[in-house]
Order: C-alpha cells, then structure tokens, then sequence
C-alpha cells in the first residue's frame, strides 16, 4: 500500500468515526428538538391499563412520563401488540419501549437495554374448576391441558419449555389470553407478575394462584435502537438517579404492592 493510500484510509477512517458519533447523538437530540418523546407500550397489568375513555396508566405510564419531564419533553404513547412492539422501534417509529421487556441475550441481539429498572417474575394463575384435580406442574405438561399466554412474551416461551407436552397456545394480547383462563378454554394462563395475582384478585371464584413464588424471576430494561449510545447514556443516568433518590422503588411499590390503583380500572 503507498503512502498516499495509507493517507487515504486513515482519513476515511477518522471520517466514518466522526460521523458515527454524530449519528449517535441525534436521536436524544431530535427529541429534544421535537420535543416529544415517542414512548411504545403494551397492555400488561399494571405496567400499563388503558380504561374505557382510552386513558393510560399504569408504573410504564408513570416512569416514561418522569423521564420525560426530566428530558423536558411531553410524552407521545403508542400502544402496541407485544408481537410487534421491537419491530416498530427498529423502524424508527417510536424512541424507546417501556413494557416490563425482560433483558435476554436474544432481544439484545435486535435492540439496545438499559440498565434495569424493575424487577419482576412469571407467574401461573390456573382456573380453579378446570385444574380441581391437578396438584403439581407435572400434571399440567399433558397434551390435553391448554396453557394461554402472550405470544413473543418471554412468559410465552418459558411456558413452551416448561410445558412441552401441552397445548401452548398464543394470544396476540394480554386479554385475549386472560379471557381464555378465565371462560374456561385454558386451564392455565403464564404471564409476568403480578398479573397472574391481581387476576386471581378480580375473579377470586375463578382463578386461583398454584404456586407462592414465580417460576424463574429477570431484570426489566428500557429498548432502544441499535447505536443509540448518548441516548442510552442518558437513560442509565437516569435510572442511576431515580434509583438513588428512591423515586423508582417508590413508584414500583406503588403499583405492585398496593392495590388503591385498582378503583380507577375497570373492573
């Protein structure tokens, strides 16, 4: 290679760094700019509720609405069916995914996580006449019992590997596949905590908790886009904030422990 080659290739390269940071900077930038954080949510009991006026809330709705004012931006919600929810990020329609989104080697392969900012479990709630005669988890890996659950969800995996021999059925949404359990066409619903618990508190006639303790538990991130770097620094900073004020755990104890959130859902 001659000198001048040389010469030309380490400019290239410092060029195509330069630009690379610039391109990492511009989504925090843009919005900022815009003005508007573009949040992307799913359905789940009690990350976020939609009511009957089409009203959101919910501990998602609470802390992207914090990290908004933090940003001093107002914040955008679009829902989505969890199936499709990483596949709108990547198309640039939304900035960030708030869904309780369990940080696995897989997704990391298709998104960006922050640090965690949750912690949480999958969970079994069973419908009480359909499993009277069940009384261990063995006895639902059988080919006539029907498990509902999220599809693309963790939750729906982990029930495919810990349920193999039964019919694992997906749903596209969270209701769709508590309806299942609770009509009686399921005979158990896997989801994460505590949906599976507050269920088990609406229909206390219908659903019943098997077990004290969830199946395996993980750590929840924000998503965001591939490269997103300055952006992703900003989010650690400030999960590393609110987590040091005690503001998350707070907000978290909010809507998993206490249960006064509950008179303002439907029923």
């Amino acid at each position: 290679m001659t000198s001048r080659l040389k010469m030309f290739f380490r400019a290239s390269m410092l060029l195509l760094m330069f630009l690379s940071v610039e391109v990492q900077a511009d989504t925090l930038n843009d919005i900022i700019e815009r003005g508007t954080l573009r949040i992307g949510v799913s359905l789940f009991v009690p990350w976020t509720m939609e009511d009957e006026s089409g009203k959101l809330s919910g501990y998602e709705i609470d802390v992207t609405e914090k990290v908004a004012l933090d940003l001093g931006v107002e914040p955008e919600f679009i829902v989505y069916k969890w199936e499709d929810i990483i596949l709108a990020l990547r198309k640039g329609e939304i900035d960030i995914i708030a869904g309780g989104m369990a940080i696995t080697p897989a997704r990391a392969l298709k998104i960006n996580f922050s640090d965690p900012y949750a912690d949480s479990g999958i969970s079994l709630a069973t419908n009480t006449k359909m499993t009277r005669n069940i009384n261990s988890l063995e006895e639902l890996n059988k080919k006539n019992i029907i498990i509902s659950g999220v599809s693309g969800s963790v939750s729906y995996e982990l029930a495919t590997q810990l349920f193999d021999k039964a019919n694992v059925k997906a749903f596209k949404t969270s209701k769709e596949a508590t309806d299942a359990v609770v009509n009686g066409e399921a005979h158990a619903y896997v989801a994460t905590s505590p949906q599976p618990k507050f269920l088990a508190l609406k229909y206390p006639q219908k659903i019943d908790i098997p077990m004290t303790k969830p199946l395996i538990s993980y750590k929840a991130g924000f998503g965001i886009k591939k490269g997103e770097q300055e952006w992703l620094n900003f989010l650690n900073a400030w999960i590393t904030a609110r987590t040091a004020d005690k503001w998350l755990s707070a907000t978290h104890k909010h809507w998993f422990e206490g249960l006064g959130w509950r008179k303002g859902t439907p029923k």
